[in-house]
C-alpha cells in the first residue's frame, strides 16, 4: 500500500493493544510511516510512547494487533529495527571505534562494519577520535557515536527514544541541527519519541500526538517545509499552540475519567 504521494508504506501498525500488569497502556493503536519518512510520537509522560518502540523491536509482545514492514507481518525480534535509547550506553573500556562496531562483532561481520565505520567517522563529526575512549568525548559527541552505532546496524527503520533528552539545551539544539542535516544522508525511515514540541516540529515530516493511557492518536500533523532553519522554527507559534492544546486537552480528558 502506498501513501497519497506514491511513497510506499514502510511500516504499518494495525490495532495494537498492550496491557501491563492488567492496566491498559495501548488500545487499538494504528499508525504508519512511509519509506524514508521521519515521524515523531509526541504526548504527555506515561502515554506509552516508549512502549510502542519496545513492541516494534520485539522486546515486548502485543496483546493484539499486528506490525508490518514492507507489508510483511513481524512477530518477533527483527533486523528491520535499530533502537537508540536516551543514554549512549558506550562501554568505557572500549575505544569509540570498538563501541560503534558492536553490531558487526556480534553478527560476525567485524571487518565490513569497521571499514564502514571508519568511512563514516568524519560524517558523524568523530574524525580523529576512532581510538579515543568515551571519557574523552563531549556529551554531543557521545550521542553521535551512539547514533553511528545504531546506523551501522543496517536496519531499515531507526527507533529513536528521546536520544537527546539527557543533553543540555545548547548541546541538544546542536544535535537536532546535526540530525536535520543528516536526514537525507541516512535515507532511513525514522520513528522518534520525544517530549519536546520544537524538536518534533523541527525534524519531522509528520507528528502523531498521543493521548494518555490507554493511548491512541488524537491528532496527526504534516509538516511540508523543505528548507528548515532555527528562524523558521521560531516562527511556528500557531503550530506550537495547536500541539500544546491537543496535548493538554488529552491530559485533561484523562483527569476527568479518574
Amino acid at each position: 500500500m502506498n501513501l497519497t504521494d506514491g511513497t510506499a508504506r514502510k511500516l504499518e501498525v494495525r490495532g495494537l493493544s498492550f496491557a501491563y500488569e492488567g492496566r491498559p497502556v495501548l488500545e487499538n493503536l494504528s499508525l504508519y510511516a512511509g519509506q524514508g519518512e521521519f515521524v515523531s510520537l509526541l504526548g504527555p509522560s506515561g502515554c506509552g510512547k516508549s512502549t510502542i518502540l519496545k513492541l516494534l523491536t520485539g522486546i515486548l509482545k502485543p496483546d493484539s494487533g499486528e506490525i508490518l514492514v514492507d507489508s510483511c507481518r513481524i512477530s518477533e525480534i527483527s533486523g528491520h529495527f535499530a533502537y537508540m535509547p536516551q543514554n549512549d550506553l558506550l562501554f568505557p573500556w572500549k575505544t569509540i571505534l570498538d563501541n560503534v562496531c558492536l553490531y558487526g562483532e556480534i553478527h560476525g561481520t567485524s571487518e565490513k562494519t569497521r571499514k564502514e565505520a571508519l568511512a563514516n567517522f568524519p560524517l558523524f563529526g568523530l574524525g580523529g577520535y576512532e581510538n579515543s575512549y568515551p571519557s574523552a568525548l563531549s556529551g554531543g559527541m557521545r550521542q553521535r557515536a551512539a547514533f553511528l552505532r545504531t546506523a551501522l546496524c543496517q536496519a531499515d527503520i531507526l527507533l529513536l527514544d528521546e536520544p537527546f533528552g539527557a543533553l543540555d539545551v545548547i548541546t541538544r539544539s546542536e544535535m537536532q541541527d546535526w540530525l536535520l542535516a543528516m536526514r537525507e544522508k541516512l535515507n532511513r525511515t525514522v520513528l522518534l519519541v520525544t517530549h519536546d514540541m520544537d524538536e518534533a516540529i523541527y525534524l519531522s515530516d509528520r507528528i502523531l500526538i498521543l493521548n494518555p493511557w490507554p493511548s491512541g492518536i488524537v491528532d496527526e500533523i504534516s509538516i511540508n517545509e523543505k528548507k528548515r532553519s532555527r528562524d523558521w522554527l521560531y516562527r511556528q507559534n500557531d503550530l506550537r499552540r495547536h500541539i500544546f492544546s491537543k496535548i493538554s486537552g488529552s491530559a485533561g480528558r484523562k483527569e476527568n475519567t479518574q
